[in-house]
């Protein structure tokens, strides 16, 4: 179970976009206002809500098929599926002050601090009525690994790691058809290579720490499941 509370975010959290990633102070707990983007709420000592929250991180290549595999998870087990880039992209379009931020740091061709991703995927357990959490594609590097233990005190309950080699990566993303100008064998070689340098050092870090389950990311969507389904059978067991 997870450790301790989202509460230990603080007040005077500052952050400043810098092409390594950003700063910030923190003194006072806060809670999110839900439907705010990004504004907070102060509150004195833990935040219950989330005390016994199970947190796990959901890493993968792009197309080692952990979209799929989230999709049924919450399906079969009911956890709440947040994906960092989707929580990135909604706020831009949102057109908050912070959606503008964002938006600007990306079209300069910087990384969208770290603590701004940890807001936005801590105000979206916040608001949810959910204890059980899957957040996908995050963290992308160690940078955002020691963002997130930092602002929130805790580490993720566990981590699956959809193992998938490139070959049959790139096969998949270019056989999705989405029509995605990024879907293209040059563009997923870079991206592949930009994942393997930077994903897979928080993979090895969890691993490390014995909170990693590698996924054989090749098979059918079934053959995949029946790997990932012991994994939440046995949190749920000890969790009763």
């Amino acid at each position: 179970m997870w450790k301790r509370a989202i509460a230990t975010l603080k007040s005077s959290l500052s952050l400043h976009i810098t092409n390594e990633g950003s700063k910030y102070n923190a003194f006072h707990c806060h809670r999110f206002i839900s439907g705010s983007p990004l504004h907070f709420q102060e509150m004195n000592g833990i935040c219950p809500k989330h005390v016994d929250s199970v947190i796990t991180f959901v890493l993968g290549g792009p197309g080692s098929g952990k979209g799929t595999q989230c999709a049924r998870i919450v399906e079969t087990f009911g956890f709440k599926h947040l994906s960092a880039g989707d929580l990135l992209r909604k706020e831009v379009v949102s057109a908050t002050e912070y959606g503008t931020m964002i938006l600007d740091t990306i079209r300069e061709g910087k990384i969208v601090p770290s603590a701004v991703t940890v807001k936005l995927i801590l105000r979206e357990m916040e608001s949810s009525d959910n204890h059980k959490f899957l957040i996908d594609g995050f963290p992308r590097s160690e940078e955002n690994r020691i963002a997130f233990e930092r602002i929130t005190g805790s580490e993720p309950d566990f981590v699956l790691f959809f193992d998938c080699p490139e070959e049959e990566m790139v096969k998949r993303v270019l056989s999705r058809n989405q029509g995605r100008i990024d879907d293209n064998i040059d563009t997923i070689k870079k991206r592949l290579k930009v994942f393997e340098a930077l994903n897979l050092p928080v993979v090895d870090h969890y691993e490390r720490r014995g909170k990693l389950h590698r996924i054989n990311a090749v098979g059918t969507e079934d053959e995949i499941f029946e790997q990932v389904r012991p994994v939440f059978a046995a949190c749920e067991q000890t969790a009763a």
